[in-house]
């Protein structure tokens, strides 16, 4: 899962970090063309996966290739049902449990039943990216095992820190949409709200990913977006210095998301000094606080007036981005390895 955007986020600052740490001898499933990209693969043995995520084959792969280890460490919820081992897991949401009317297919709503359920029935321990993440675990699982579950918080990679602005990468003012363009992204909505306010701000809206990755189906949020193609622009994949430079030249982020496990963009928006518009979402509001303004993504008239009031008053977002500066320092990577490699070490010495 090393290029999934969330779980690949995770991974690409953890295991460096875990590594560095030198406590265990680390050997990694996973596609080893892939890897090589990774200096810090170098370090560990790769036992080549190729499987496909949340397939037959995966478990299959997984069963016959992992090795006698002290604990097996799962980065998601798609654990390796035949292994009998110790087994840590990090869980980021329930997004595919709490919105299933998101999730096309019967056969994938039953499997991440399943799957959830044999994380906590078979995990030693779980690790949970907020405490929002912990208490949906167990709002949509059997209440049972709750003393199981940590809470370690993700962490900002410290590149987001000092960034140097380079030429803009938008010939006009705009704010920037961060994320897989998902139906809980929330995007229609987001359209609706700009739709209202587009002619009393001067700003474009940018939307850091693909169009053609809206898979809900709803044609309608498409013809909204291509109807607005003179004020809204889809950048498509990007890599990571140029997704750097559209956040470090944007007026400010919006991320109105209906369901976020933790919510990492709104705090790299933050540790490079851009303002940041976000949901008054359970999670969005333990990780952003204070340092965000919350609107409710269930109403664009709440929306359209965030990005309004974010827009035009410079007041407001200095005391954002003043708060956002002591904020962010809350979060690293750093502390968030140390905090695993210790519960390793308790598991594998149990």
């Amino acid at each position: 899962m090393i290029n999934s955007s969330g779980v690949g986020t995770y991974l690409q600052n953890m295991l460096p970090c875990l590594l560095e740490k030198r406590c265990f001898r680390v050997t990694i499933l996973g596609d080893r063309d892939q890897l090589s990209r990774y200096n810090w693969s170098k370090q560990l043995q790769v036992i080549n996966v190729t499987a496909p995520i949340y397939s037959i084959k995966e478990q299959f792969q997984l069963a016959s290739k992992i090795n006698d280890c002290d604990v097996f460490w799962s980065p998601h919820y798609n654990i390796p049902l035949f292994y009998r081992g110790k087994l840590v897991v990090t869980v980021h949401d329930v997004c595919h449990l709490a919105l299933p009317q998101f999730i096309k297919g019967i056969h994938k709503k039953l499997y991440a039943k399943i799957m959830f359920a044999a994380v906590m029935y078979k995990a030693d321990v779980i690790l949970c990216v907020s405490k929002f993440t912990r208490d949906e675990l167990l709002k949509f699982t059997a209440k049972r095992n709750a003393e199981k579950i940590h809470i370690i918080y993700n962490g900002v990679d410290k590149s987001w820190f000092g960034l140097q602005k380079k030429a803009s990468p938008h010939s006009k003012p705009f704010f920037v949409s961060v994320g897989n363009v998902k139906p809980h992204k929330n995007l229609g909505r987001l359209l609706d709200a700009f739709v209202r306010i587009k002619n009393n701000i001067p700003h474009d809206m940018v939307v850091v990913g693909n169009k053609e990755g809206f898979i809900s189906g709803d044609k309608s949020v498409i013809a909204k977006a291509d109807r607005l193609r003179e004020r809204v622009y889809f950048t498509g994949y990007v890599d990571d210095n140029v997704l750097k430079q559209y956040v470090l030249h944007a007026d400010f982020l919006v991320l109105p998301s209906l369901y976020e496990g933790f919510g990492l963009p709104p705090l790299e928006a933050m540790a490079c000094g851009c303002p940041v518009v976000t949901s008054n979402t359970p999670s969005l509001l333990e990780v952003c606080g204070d340092a965000a303004y919350h609107v409710n993504p269930y109403d664009v008239d709440s929306i359209a007036n965030g990005i309004y009031k974010v827009a035009t008053d410079e007041q407001l977002k200095r005391f954002l981005i003043g708060e956002a500066s002591k904020r962010v320092t809350m979060f690293s990577w750093e502390k968030s390895a140390q905090q695993l490699l210790e519960v390793l070490k308790e598991v594998a010495n149990k």
